[in-house]
């Protein structure tokens, strides 16, 4: 049995859009992707892709517009098809149930996140058009039988130059959210495409000391 681990949880509240995809089977069991349109405090909101098995709710049941309450880990996984990001991010369901129209509440966030893993890319600072300075992170969360997530993160403001001085090895525990954002890529022929980010934007971040 693999050792359970507690690094990872995420949690998102949020209204299903689009239709749910069929997405692979793994030892004969069947995984569905679903996005769910989480609203922020403003009038913004994030989409958030969910992973789902066939064992874990009634797939057929799930009809755009349904709000849910979904608990699990953010993961990654490289994309091998040449289609859209080389890395997929996900929000892999461990629990899901329908909730009202209500999606804030004051007992839970409807998006929240809290991981603990290692930094395993050189932290990239830079500043915005609008003057915001930020630092790209990248983190390396540990999973069950030796597996790892690789979570892109931003930090902002005095975070950000804090986090600039971190080193590829550092520990850290963070907390933030899930957020999505739209950005444009030129391409070679000077065609420029619209595409989408997902990423953590951290609230929090502690270093945590080696022990010894």
């Amino acid at each position: 049995m693999g050792e359970k681990v507690n690094n990872n949880e995420a949690v998102a509240i949020g209204k299903v859009v689009g239709e749910v995809m069929f997405s692979h089977t793994h030892y004969d069991e069947d995984f569905y992707t679903l996005t769910l349109e989480v609203p922020r405090l403003s009038e913004n909101s994030d989409t958030i892709n969910i992973m789902l098995s066939e064992k874990l709710y009634d797939i057929g049941s799930i009809e755009e517009g349904d709000i849910f309450e979904v608990h699990g880990q953010f993961r990654s996984y490289n994309n091998y098809s040449g289609i859209g990001n080389k890395l997929v991010l996900v929000l892999f369901a461990k629990e899901i149930e329908p909730r009202g129209e209500s999606i804030f509440m004051e007992d839970v966030k409807p998006n929240y996140l809290h991981l603990n893993g290692f930094i395993c890319k050189e932290p990239v600072y830079r500043t915005t058009p609008f003057g915001r300075e930020i630092t790209d992170l990248l983190i390396a969360v540990n999973r069950a039988y030796g597996k790892s997530d690789y979570i892109p993160c931003i930090t902002w403001g005095r975070n950000a130059k804090y986090t600039a001085k971190l080193k590829v090895g550092d520990n850290v525990e963070i907390w933030g959210r899930m957020q999505s954002r739209e950005y444009q890529k030129r391409l070679e022929n000077e065609d420029v495409v619209v595409k989408k980010a997902f990423e953590i934007s951290v609230s929090r971040l502690n270093i945590i000391e080696d022990e010894e």
